[in-house]
C-alpha cells in the first residue's frame, strides 16, 4: 500500500518535530543549573575576632553604632570559652561558667543587633605571655578555625585585639586572639592554605562530604584595639600611668569614635548602649553597667573607642574610616612578606620572647607599624614584686665565647641573677632569664632597667626595659 503524498509529508513533518523537541529537550537537560553562591545570611562587614565573652564590651559603643545605626553586619568570633575567668555572681566555675558566659555574651550581643557568633572553645588561659596562651590552646586548630569562619563570613574589615605587650590588662588571650587574626587575615584568601576547606565537595546535597567548598577570601583592613592602660575604658582611667617616653598608644595611629554622641535609632548616647551591654556580663564587671544606668551616670562610659590600623590593602588614610577604600566587590589575595632569616654578626645580647616574637611577627605579617607603637619594651610591677625579664646572649661568630651580663637598676630595685657569664657555642643564642624584683615603695611611676653584656671587658650589646611601677595587679606576670 502506498501513502498519498499529502499524508507522507506530513509524517514526515511530524516525524521533524519531534526530533527537534527531543534535540532541544536533550540540549536543556545537558546544561548544568546555576553554581550558588556563598550563602548571604553569614556575610559579614566587619568581623571582630576577641578572647573572652566580655572583651568586645570596650568597643560595644561602636559594635552598635555599625549595627544598629549604619545597619552594617557584623559577626563576632570568641576563641575562648572563658573557663578561666572568675564568678561575681554565682558558684559556678570551671567548664560550667565558660557555658553560662557564652550565653551571656550571645544575649550581650542581640541588645546591640548582632546575631552571627562563634565560639572556638580554648581554653581561658589568665597569664601576660602571647606564648603561654598559644601553646596553652591548639594553635594550628585554632587557627583553621578561624581561616574558616574568615571564608564563611567574607568580612572586609576584621577587628581585634593589639598584638603588642602593653602597660595594662595585658591579657596574653588578647594578644593571642590577635595573632590568630592577624595569621587568619593573611591566610583566608591562600588557595593552599587549609585548602581542603577550598576543595567543592563530593556531593552537597548529599552526605558525609569531607571537604568544604568554600571560596577563598581577603579581608581589606585590620584593626585593633587595646587593653593597654593609656587608652581609657570604663575600667581604667588613671592619667598617670601614660608613658613620658612616648606618645600614647591612641593618638593619631587610627579612627577614633565618641561615645558621647546620641543614636538615631536607639534615642541614647552610646555610651549608655555600651552600659547596657555590660550588665548582661554578670558574672565579670556587669555591676560596672548595672550601677551605671541605675545611676544614670555613663561617664566612665563615655571615653571614646580609639582603633589601631594595622594594615590596609586598599589604601586609605591612617585616620580615616574604617570602610575608607573598602570595595564591596573584594579584592585580590594580596601575599605578605613572610618570615625571613635573620642575617646577623659577632656577640651580642637582644630582648627574648615574648618581644623577639613580636618583632619577627610584625614583619612577616607586614604589620611593620607596629614597631614604632612601643619602641622600648614595657612591663609593669607592683610594689616588691619579682619581674622575669627574658633575654638572649648571642653569639653569631664562627667560635666559642663567654658573654657576661651586668644589670643597671633602679634605686630600690634588687637583682636576683643566679649567674653572671653565659658560655655561648658558636651560632647559638643563650636564653636568660633576668629576675629581679621592684621597689618596695616611692611614687606610683616608670622606672628604666638596662642589661649589659660584654665579651673580655668590651661592652658587645644591651637591653633597656621600662616598668611602671605602683599598685596595678592585673594578669600574672
Amino acid at each position: 500500500m502506498k501513502l498519498r503524498p499529502v499524508l507522507l509529508r506530513g509524517c514526515l513533518s511530524a516525524i521533524a518535530i519531534l526530533l527537534f523537541t527531543f534535540r532541544l529537550f536533550a540540549q536543556e537537560s545537558s546544561t548544568a543549573p546555576e553554581q550558588l553562591r556563598p550563602d548571604a545570611r553569614f556575610k559579614a562587614d566587619v568581623l571582630v575576632v576577641v578572647a573572652h565573652e566580655d572583651d568586645e564590651v570596650m568597643i560595644a559603643g561602636y559594635l552598635a553604632k555599625l549595627a544598629q545605626d549604619e545597619h552594617k553586619r557584623i559577626a563576632v568570633v570568641y576563641v575562648t570559652n572563658g573557663d578561666g575567668g572568675g564568678n561575681a555572681v554565682g558558684n559556678e566555675a570551671g567548664a560550667a561558667l565558660g557555658q553560662e558566659r557564652q550565653m551571656e555574651a550571645r544575649r550581650a550581643l542581640a541588645s546591640i543587633g548582632i546575631e552571627n557568633v562563634w565560639f572556638l572553645n580554648q581554653h581561658d588561659t589568665p597569664n601576660q605571655n602571647v606564648l603561654f596562651s598559644l601553646g596553652h590552646w591548639d594553635h594550628g586548630h585554632v587557627l583553621g578555625a578561624l581561616v574558616r569562619l574568615m571564608r564563611i563570613t567574607r568580612p572586609d574589615v576584621v577587628l581585634t585585639w593589639l598584638p603588642d605587650p602593653v602597660s595594662g590588662e595585658n591579657h596574653a588571650d588578647h594578644q593571642a586572639s590577635s595573632v590568630v587574626a592577624a595569621e587568619a587575615f593573611d591566610a583566608a584568601g591562600d588557595a593552599t592554605k587549609f585548602a581542603e576547606q577550598i576543595s567543592p565537595a563530593k556531593n552537597r546535597t548529599g552526605m558525609s562530604n569531607l571537604t568544604e567548598g568554600l571560596l577563598p577570601w581577603q579581608p581589606q583592613k585590620l584593626y585593633f584595639f587595646t587593653d593597654a592602660y593609656e587608652v581609657f575604658t570604663p575600667y581604667w582611667y588613671d592619667a598617670k600611668k601614660q608613658s613620658p617616653f612616648r606618645k600614647n598608644l591612641g593618638e593619631g595611629t587610627g579612627p577614633s569614635f565618641a561615645m558621647t554622641e546620641t543614636s538615631p535609632s536607639r534615642h541614647m548616647s552610646y555610651a549608655q548602649i555600651e552600659a547596657d551591654e555590660q550588665t548582661y556580663y554578670m558574672t565579670q564587671e556587669g555591676q560596672l553597667g548595672v550601677d551605671a544606668v541605675k545611676a544614670k551616670n555613663f561617664k566612665t562610659f563615655e571615653f571614646p573607642v580609639k582603633l589601631i590600623l594595622g594594615k590596609s590593602v586598599v589604601g586609605g588614610s591612617v585616620t580615616g574610616d574604617v570602610f575608607e577604600g573598602v570595595r564591596t566587590e573584594g579584592v585580590p589575595f594580596k601575599p605578605v612578606h613572610g618570615y625571613a632569616a635573620e642575617g646577623k654578626r659577632g656577640v651580642t645580647l637582644e630582648i627574648g620572647d615574648p618581644w623577639r616574637f613580636y618583632s619577627l611577627f610584625w614583619n612577616a605579617h607586614d604589620l611593620d607599624r607596629m614597631a614604632a607603637l612601643i619602641p622600648v619594651p614595657e612591663m609593669e610591677a607592683d610594689y616588691g614584686e619579682w619581674l622575669n625579664v627574658e633575654l638572649r646572649a648571642c653569639n653569631y661568630t664562627d667560635h666559642d665565647a663567654a658573654i657576661d651580663l651586668s644589670a643597671e637598676l633602679p634605686t630600690g630595685w634588687v637583682d636576683h641573677a643566679q649567674y653572671k657569664r653565659y658560655p655561648v657555642r658558636a651560632g647559638e643564642c643563650y636564653p636568660v632569664t633576668a629576675m629581679v624584683s621592684a621597689r618596695s615603695s616611692g611614687d606610683e611611676k616608670w622606672d628604666e632597667l638596662t642589661w649589659t653584656a660584654t665579651q673580655d671587658g668590651h661592652s658587645v650589646g644591651s637591653v633597656t626595659v621600662r616598668v611602671f611601677v605602683g599598685k596595678v595587679g592585673s594578669m600574672p606576670r
